[in-house]
């Protein structure tokens, strides 16, 4: 029988999605709060974190019971459900991040999956290629002629989005990606379009660090981007 540690302040939400695992199967270890999980740091197949608590972030939490010692895999279950959270909990380890609003179905299958595979999430689609672009979504992973580019999680969303579309890419779409759909930034009603171009920036330079002729990336003013395959 696996072992789950939850911390959650919500007393509510942790009675029930307690209650709801161990009908599941699994051993539940409850914590009130960050600070009662690092006063008994938990012996557990699996770490089901929330984002905010009193005293310090779920983030923050993971960080601390590392330092400890404590290398169960983690999963967010958070109401957090930005996409500036969600790299952040990746890029520190966490192997998957899940919305509060998803069903219990949910959550309980990729728990079934993160713990089938030795705590690490693997997504069932093979690593995709295009030409000279390999990419390997259960690790948010990219390569570019063999060679590893060292894309932050919110890149490699772009990339992926840019592609997989096989069309042009609106300058919406690419910030919808990354930040959630119909976030704003920026003045004025496309002020976002300067974050894009900003971000397209930096991952071309990542590109071009391998492949000083990288120009996979087209740009077609007041659009978007569109990822071609002329490359050779």
């Amino acid at each position: 029988m696996n072992r789950l540690a939850l911390v959650d302040d919500d007393d509510m939400l942790r009675e029930v999605l307690a209650g709801n695992l161990r009908q599941a199967g699994f051993e539940v270890d409850v914590f009130a709060d960050p600070m009662a999980a690092l006063a008994e740091p938990p012996i557990a197949d699996l770490l089901i974190l929330d984002w905010k608590m009193p005293g310090m972030s779920g983030l923050e939490l993971l960080a601390a019971l590392r330092a400890r010692g404590v290398e169960s895999p983690a999963l967010f279950f958070t109401s957090h459900n930005d996409t500036i959270y969600e790299e952040a909990a990746l890029s520190q380890g966490a192997v998957d991040f899940i919305d509060k609003t998803r069903s219990f179905a949910i959550l309980l299958k990729r728990i079934e999956l993160i713990l089938s595979h030795g705590g690490v999430l693997e997504d069932p689609a093979p690593e995709r290629t295009d030409g000279n672009l390999s990419l390997s979504p259960s690790h948010h992973g990219a390569s570019w002629r063999g060679e590893k580019v060292d894309l932050t999680f919110g890149e490699y969303r772009v990339v992926e989005l840019l592609a997989r579309a096989g069309r042009d890419v609106t300058y919406r779409e690419i910030y919808d990606a990354l930040r959630g759909e119909n976030f704003v930034a920026g003045d004025g009603p496309d002020g976002f379009r300067a974050n894009v171009r900003a971000l397209i920036k930096r991952i071309r330079e990542k590109f071009l660090a391998i492949d000083p002729e990288f120009d996979a990336i087209a740009n077609y003013p007041g659009f978007g981007y569109r990822w071609t395959n002329d490359n050779g």
